[in-house]
């Protein structure tokens, strides 16, 4: 970020934000949606308390914006409002910009009214194969089995390159070589913490962020191999040297997929499944980011271990995700295989 402006002469306190937002790797979509939610206070607080200035506002204009929004938007989406503004207000705090954070009591008195981990819909396993076995596309079927069965984010997803994979394939069989930290971790795919948005990995400059604290192998089970393996048979030459995994087999032919294209495959999917609706919420619609929280609730109560879906998340902090990197083979993946759903058609 430009150093030229300091922090006690910041003429557009939302721009500066924004801007040290950008130099932390956030996507532009995020960044849009941070400045259309703050522009949109800002006019609330001028226009209907006169308030010449962000830095003027009180919590009774916070408030009051946070009011404004019941009726319009559902509880998921202004607890998700309401954060960004918090998140700006601190941030100005904590520079000095700005004495305080008006928004810090206003989340307190929020948390009772407001759902900020909504009740997502309720999706039986049953139905989730019903849903994957009415997926043709081996690309489509990869992307969604892939989220279904790693729990990794769109961003993360869309970072992979083919040495983050290792199956029970001949890898020569497609030209490839595995990453060193996937050697005798058979059946897996490496997540790596390291991918920002706007930085050169592998030779290729990344398009979204991985929000991992640490690198995590994740194990493959045998139903995800297979989808993988019939994706790989048909994948185009990728454009990049860095050999992304998932490439478009359309408009893009051969670059790597956005997370916009994710995006697009699931909701295509899910509105034909009757779990997408346009102006539907978290609470109803059907989105990459629900697959996390299926491959999370429905792990975690089949293996009663917090710790390892944590660390399969990889959310967990070093000196516990040291540990099950050590147990990995032990432990990690003997639980995962035997508790991870089959999305197979056939079984129960």
């Amino acid at each position: 970020m430009s150093t030229e402006t300091t922090p006690q002469n910041v003429d557009d306190p939302i721009g500066y934000f924004l801007e040290d937002q950008r130099y932390h790797g956030k996507s532009e979509r995020t960044l849009e949606a941070y400045e259309r939610v703050l522009r949109a206070f800002e006019s609330f607080a001028r226009e209907e308390f006169a308030v010449d200035s962000l830095e003027g506002s009180s919590r009774r204009e916070c408030m009051a914006w946070v009011h404004s929004l019941r009726g319009e938007y559902e509880p998921s989406t202004i607890a998700t409002y309401a954060s960004y503004l918090n998140r700006f207000f601190d941030y100005m705090n904590r520079i000095g910009v700005f004495e305080s954070n008006p928004m810090a009591l206003v989340m307190e008195e929020l948390s009772e009214s407001i759902d900020s981990n909504p009740t997502r819909r309720d999706v039986s396993i049953p139905d989730m194969r019903s849903f994957v076995g009415a997926i043709g596309h081996p690309l489509e079927r990869a992307v969604v089995l892939t989220l279904l069965k790693t729990g990794i984010r769109v961003g993360e997803l869309c970072n992979l390159d083919l040495r983050d994979l290792h199956l029970a394939v001949d890898e020569l069989t497609f030209e490839w070589n595995a990453r060193t930290e996937l050697d005798r971790r058979p059946s897996s795919v490496f997540v790596s913490s390291e991918p920002v948005r706007g930085t050169v990995v592998n030779g290729e400059e990344r398009t979204a962020s991985n929000k991992r604290k640490r690198d995590t192998v994740v194990p493959v089970d045998d139903e995800l191999d297979r989808a993988l393996v019939e994706w790989l048979a048909i994948r185009p030459d990728p454009v990049s040297p860095a050999r992304p995994l998932f490439v478009d087999t359309q408009t893009s032919w051969g670059r790597r997929l956005t997370t916009a294209d994710v995006r697009y495959i699931v909701e295509k999917h899910a509105r034909e499944f009757g779990w997408y609706r346009t102006g539907g919420g978290t609470t109803e619609n059907v989105t990459p980011h629900y697959f996390r929280h299926f491959f999370t609730t429905h792990l975690r109560d089949r293996t009663g271990d917090r710790g390892v879906v944590q660390y399969l998340r990889g959310d967990v902090a070093s000196d516990v995700i040291d540990t099950y990197t050590h147990d990995w083979g032990d432990r990690v993946r003997e639980t995962y295989l035997e508790n991870i759903y089959s999305m197979r058609m056939r079984q129960s």
